[in-house]
């Protein structure tokens, strides 16, 4: 909840199949190279784990609705009057 008692806008979860995609896709090909599955997918885990935070960083925009660019607290998913 924000200081004002409005929740924030939720968080995109595409971004975290994404991420973890991207991860285990560079697991594999880290496990193939460097002849250890193990530490592949762990490395490729932790990478999948970074991608997924940073791609679902993104707030959802709803349709209809616009960010003001001069004024980042307009940014609350509500309609533009």
């Amino acid at each position: 909840m924000e200081e004002d008692g409005r929740s924030s806008p939720p968080r995109s979860l595409e971004g975290v199949g994404i991420g973890l995609a991207l991860g285990v896709g560079i697991g594999v090909s880290l496990g193939v190279a460097l002849e250890n599955w193990g530490l592949g997918l762990g490395i490729g885990v932790a990478i999948g784990v970074t991608f997924a935070i940073a791609f679902s960083a993104r707030p959802n925009t709803k349709p209809g609705t616009a960010a003001d660019p001069e004024d980042p607290a307009s940014d609350d998913g509500r309609p533009t009057p």
